[in-house]
């Protein structure tokens, strides 16, 4: 039986990552707080108004650093709080702090690529990697199987994953596309696979490319995809522990 292994959100877009017990989410929208910002770059096109692809942000496909910058928001006050290990940690609040961030990311940015510019935001979505509000999810036994066609340990945290998945067999979850999926009182409707990038090369605790893992899912696994993208069709609670099930 397959089960939620864990919850995860990434409030500023490629930038940090955090692990909840619980979401609310809610019907045609992303998981609160995930995606809630974007960092533009000087060459960026994005001004706020509207989704647009993710080429237009500072991402870890581009600068692995960032991979391993950790987040934790206070819902209360707005702020987030972003570590990595280079780096003292940072408690700001994006909507009136932008210049704090802009200043603690830059040492993490080289120097030959377009430096982060502004933080974005468009109201009532998070930026996903796609032109509608999804919700990820990946299967730790196919994490395990890239662990073992590699022969080290590959942390699902490269996938950037919403929800993590167990109890499956490897590569399980692509039989889900086109199905709807019950995990506690949500309802999800899978969509597609989500063709992987460069940043699932990068180590989640160092920021360093350390992995070929886009290399192993096409010569070991015949494509370039690990995970589903689903929308959400049913608002509710899910949380750890949580059944999933096809309905």
């Amino acid at each position: 039986m397959a089960t939620v292994a864990a919850l995860w959100r990434h409030p500023i877009k490629g930038h940090g990552r955090e692990a909840l017990d619980t979401v609310t989410l809610t019907e045609g929208q992303t998981m609160p707080w995930d995606r809630r910002w974007a960092v533009a770059h000087e060459m960026s096109k994005a001004d706020g108004t509207e989704w647009v692809p993710c080429a237009n942000f500072s991402r870890g496909a581009k600068t692995g650093t960032l991979m391993a910058i950790s987040a934790q928001v206070d819902e209360a006050s707005g702020t987030v709080t972003l570590t990595h290990p280079d780096r003292p940690d940072l408690t700001f609040d994006p909507e009136r702090e932008q210049d704090a961030f802009l200043d603690w990311v830059r040492p993490l940015m080289p120097a030959d690529r377009a430096q982060s510019a502004r933080l974005v935001r468009v109201p009532g979505r998070g930026m996903t990697d796609t032109d509608y509000p999804s919700i990820s999810l990946i299967n730790l036994a196919s994490n395990d199987a890239m662990t073992e066609a590699m022969q080290q340990d590959i942390s699902p945290l490269r996938w950037r994953g919403n929800i993590h998945l167990s109890g499956l067999d490897a590569w399980a979850e692509f039989d889900w596309v086109g199905h709807t999926l019950r995990i506690g009182e949500v309802e999800l409707s899978v969509q597609e696979p989500i063709k992987r990038c460069l940043a699932t090369t990068a180590n989640p605790q160092t920021g360093e490319r350390d992995a070929d893992t886009l290399a192993t899912l096409n010569n070991r696994f015949g494509h370039q995809d690990f995970g589903i993208y689903a929308t959400v069709t049913r608002s509710g609670d899910i949380r750890v522990g949580d059944t999933v099930e096809p309905v």
